[in-house]
């Protein structure tokens, strides 16, 4: 087993790669800005890196097109494309301790994630849309004789993709792999709190025999590289995950310019409804591991608890004391399952909605922020009881360790709560009665409805929000729809 005294032998030898990445070279932004990276969990900085801007991107978005163009990887077929995919897969896999260290540094995820979920799963999503690619048929038109009407799928050709910082390296992946696989050109831009493994997987794809210039990467700021790609005229497509508000600029944005497609992952509130019926025991420890994983920076984390009023105390006390499960610690150590959040800002954020909660309701559980190793991003899981469903705490996405209980008494209360949410994007429900789970899930207005679990996710299934939490999907066969266009090309004969 690898020890934290290992982890932290691995860290000192890292090498960051912190340049823009545009035709196949790292090099320095075209006015040589930089910014710093910093560690979360000690507040050292780690690296500083090229600050992209405006003509980054045009570098990098005239890169992408002249590889489209010129079909070094558009003109290749679904079956060579995959093997370069593959090798990509494998090239991940080979290279999982230092991915994993990339992101456990960068954003403060413990290492026991970032080793054992982020970076195997960023192999396996290459892996399973590469699969995918040579399986997919088009179609031939119904006609009448003398006619043939061929539908094909077709890529788009520049992709910009804009990702966040809670997933750095898989939330690339869910944009780089279907939209790569599709024989798109892609210009990514990684959130400025997590450039490093994007970085590295650039120079990973490489080495796979991806041809220069179909992945360019720019890190930078939303203002400068984030605003310019959206603005972009020769992007034909804008996929982001990431804020709501942010998602809106990026619509802005499409209209402003050429009227680009725009994808959105946006933000959550999700809901997990617990029935008076459900297993308590198994309820409580998922319910904290739905708002405690990941520090509770996850789009879809079950940050809204509604409980039968029956089982309300019972089951509050079997949340809290699942909680003991998530102390606080170095993500180095192989045993912290909760490490720090991102930066200081974002701690300052959640700490300030801990004290809007203070104010709304009757805490729980925790609440206290703590400083470490001269980082004050540490954030104790915090859990608060008699939330009414409009306060604030309930509303607003907070994207930390913070629960807020509301009790419910009856099936129809518990969904106009949980749907009386500007979001869309998950939900849960526990229940024993196979008929109020399939009618509960057949009325939330979710993405995702889990039942008797929290957050089921898959390659094989789409995952993405109804309402201000976006549309389009990612993973599965359907995620492939945001990277083609339909052609209908009409033969007589």
């Amino acid at each position: 087993m690898t020890t934290t005294t290992d982890w932290r032998t691995q860290a000192a030898r890292l090498t960051f790669r912190n340049g823009v990445y545009i035709d196949g070279q790292f090099r320095e932004a075209a006015k040589g800005g930089r910014f710093e990276t910093v560690n979360p969990a000690n507040a050292q900085v780690l690296t500083d890196v090229a600050r992209g801007t405006a003509e980054d991107i045009d570098a990098a978005v005239a890169s992408a097109r002249r590889a489209f163009n010129d079909g070094r990887w558009s003109g290749k077929s679904p079956a060579e494309r995959k093997e370069v995919l593959l090798r990509l897969a494998a090239l991940i896999r080979e290279n999982i301790p230092e991915l994993a260290l990339l992101e456990t540094l960068d954003v403060g995820k413990p290492i026991s994630d970032s080793s054992t979920i982020d970076a195997p799963g960023s192999a396996h999503f290459f892996q399973w849309h590469a699969e995918a690619i040579d399986k997919l048929y088009d179609e031939i038109a119904p006609t009448g004789r003398g006619d043939l009407a061929l539908i094909r799928r077709v890529p788009l050709g520049v992709i910009g993709a804009v990702v966040p910082w809670n997933f750095p390296l898989d939330m690339a992946t869910w944009k780089l792999a279907p939209a790569l696989a599709t024989g798109n050109s892609v210009v990514l831009k990684p959130a400025e709190q997590s450039p490093l493994s994007a970085l590295m997987l650039a120079e990973l794809a490489s080495e796979a025999g991806l041809p220069d210039g179909v992945l360019n990467v720019v890190p930078g700021f939303g203002e400068d590289a984030g605003r310019a790609l959206g603005l972009h005229a020769d992007v034909d497509a804008l996929v982001f995950t990431g804020s709501t508000k942010v998602g809106k600029f990026f619509m802005t944005y499409a209209g402003q310019s050429n009227m680009k497609q725009v994808w959105l992952e946006t933000g959550g509130k999700s809901p997990s409804l617990v029935f008076a019926d459900a297993d308590l025991d198994k309820a409580a420890e998922m319910a904290a591991f739905g708002i405690l994983f990941n520090s509770g920076e996850v789009c879809s984390a079950n940050s809204r608890l509604l409980v039968h009023r029956s089982v309300q105390e019972e089951f509050t006390q079997k949340v809290i004391a699942a909680t003991s499960a998530w102390p606080l610690g170095d993500p180095l150590d192989p045993a912290t399952r909760m490490g720090p959040l991102v930066e200081k800002a974002h701690a300052d954020r959640v700490a300030d909605y801990i004290e809007i909660g203070r104010s709304e309701a009757r805490l729980a559980h925790g609440g206290t922020r703590e400083t470490r190793d001269g980082s004050d991003c540490y954030i104790q899981p915090t859990i608060f009881n008699e939330v009414a469903p409009d306060a604030r705490i309930a509303r607003e996405e907070i994207f930390g360790p913070v629960l807020a209980i509301t009790p419910f008494d009856s099936d129809e209360e518990a969904l106009r709560i949980a749907n009386d949410s500007e979001y869309g994007l998950a939900a849960s429900v526990w229940t024993k009665d196979l008929s109020r789970a399939l009618s509960v899930s057949d009325r939330l207005n979710a993405g995702t409805v889990s039942v008797n679990t929290v957050d089921a996710l898959s390659a094989m299934t789409p995952f993405g929000g109804m309402k201000q939490s976006g549309f389009g999907r990612d993973l599965s066969i359907h995620s492939f729809d945001k990277y083609c266009a339909l052609k209908t090309v009409w033969v007589k004969y």
